[in-house]
């Protein structure tokens, strides 16, 4: 005998609903714990990457603090255990604190008489890629400025080469060797045109443009 209509719509959504049922307590038993897992993951992975920021933050508040108090002993004149608490502070994980630690350490052999340790320390820097583009730079350009008489022109040229560009932190400084080293291979027509770019660039320093238009 057949069901009425409604009857019938009404057996039919009860077996659907019955059928859904069965299916997501069939999925939420065979994918339950991978569900679950992987949100415990998350979790951890959350509160991984939180403690590892905290202990950055702190590590970077005491490298600084650190720092900043070694410099100020330098400045002071109490610069006689400075060279061992920068050697330290030179293995920082953080950045800014390493590099100008060896930026520093540098400054102070160069101060010292140690002029071998202090291009060493610029060299170490500049092959740093695990720092930031305009430290490496700077430790190029000091480093080449220390070992300048001691370096063939072509090397010179080479080595500041990608830094001798208008516009770049350290343009007036690289490019202000390059002429100079282009001067001395004979190249005067390359170093002039080099010189005037130096002299019309706003952002490099007036004593460097002065320097440049003379």
């Amino acid at each position: 005998m057949a069901l009425p209509p409604d009857t019938a719509e009404s057996f039919v959504r009860e077996v659907d609903e019955n059928l859904r049922r069965d299916q997501m307590a069939e999925r939420a038993k065979r994918y339950g714990g991978l569900v679950a897992g992987a949100v415990v993951l998350f979790l951890v992975a959350v509160g991984g990457y939180l403690f590892w920021q905290h202990r950055q933050q702190l590590k970077a508040e005491a490298g600084t603090e650190q720092l900043a108090t070694t410099l100020q002993d330098i400045g002071s004149n109490q610069a006689a255990t400075a060279p061992a608490r920068l050697d330290s502070l030179r293995q920082s994980d953080v950045d800014g604190v390493r590099a100008t630690a060896g930026l520093s350490r540098a400054a102070l052999a160069v101060q010292q008489g140690d002029r071998k340790r202090a291009a060493a320390v610029y060299a170490e820097i500049a092959a740093d890629d695990g720092l930031s583009q305009p430290f490496r730079d700077l430790a190029t350009v000091r480093g080449t400025a220390l070992e300048y008489d001691t370096l063939k022109p072509d090397d010179v040229i080479a080595r500041l080469q990608p830094i001798a560009t208008p516009g770049q932190p350290f343009f007036g400084s690289a490019g202000e060797m390059i002429g100079m080293a282009l001067i001395a291979k004979g190249q005067k027509p390359a170093a002039a045109q080099l010189f005037a770019k130096i002299a019309a660039d706003k952002g490099v320093p007036d004593s460097l443009r002065s320097r440049a238009v003379q």
